[in-house]
């Protein structure tokens, strides 16, 4: 159990999308939390996990309000009701349906990337929200699907303990980090809004969710 919680710089620097040099750079720098066994760096999965969800949350937040335009990579058909207990089910479905926008030309590998992706550390950010997220050669354009799931997923180890009800999958091209930030950052700061989110758990329609998402 214990060695599941420790990651390697190697290993987070595969979950950041950054190179290792970046990751030990910034443990150097005390900019990530980190500690040292020995001479090698090693981290702590749930310190990381909220160093990203603060990051994320504080970057940019009225910039990424004006870039990011919901309904240029959001249609009401990639908006999912899910009932699902576990997250590799709700997560293999709403990847399924991801892949059917044309900005998708690998589905086996974006689902296979984002399954990967959730093993290697969990994509739930608190407040019953998970934002699993993948840049790929194989995206021309970044995409999003949306579950709002009737049923609590108990499996994500948010950090708060609540379970994952709403889900924001985010697929984007390899040269898209800039925009890619910019959308996880928009979500996360949207969903802060307790009444948002009680407005998604109660739609009755995708329509109904999309325009929700859209208005801002």
């Amino acid at each position: 159990m214990i060695e599941e919680e420790i990651l390697t710089i190697e290993e987070v620097a595969k979950y950041l999308r950054v190179s290792e040099r970046s990751v030990y750079e910034w443990a150097q720098r005390g900019e990530i939390p980190a500690g040292k066994i020995g001479t090698v760096w090693r981290f702590k999965k749930p310190e990381i996990e909220q160093w990203v969800s603060n990051r994320l949350s504080n970057h940019h937040i009225n910039a990424t309000y004006n870039a990011v335009q919901v309904e240029s990579i959001l249609s009401p058909d990639r908006v999912l009701f899910l009932n699902y207990e576990t997250k590799r089910d709700a997560l293999m479905t709403l990847a399924a349906n991801l892949a059917t926008a044309p900005q998708v030309k690998n589905r086996q590998e974006l689902v296979e990337e984002i399954i990967r992706r959730e093993e290697l550390m969990s994509t739930a950010i608190g407040r019953g929200i998970a934002i699993p997220h993948v840049r790929l050669t194989s995206v021309t354009d970044l995409v999003v699907s949306v579950g709002i799931s009737k049923t609590d997923i108990v499996d994500f180890q948010p950090l708060d303990d609540e379970p994952v009800r709403l889900l924001f999958m985010i697929a984007a091209a390899y040269n898209q980090h800039a925009y890619y930030l910019q959308t996880l950052s928009f979500f996360s700061a949207r969903l802060k809004n307790r009444e948002l989110r009680s407005a998604l758990l109660h739609a009755q329609s995708t329509e109904e969710v999309h325009k929700l998402l859209v208005k801002v």
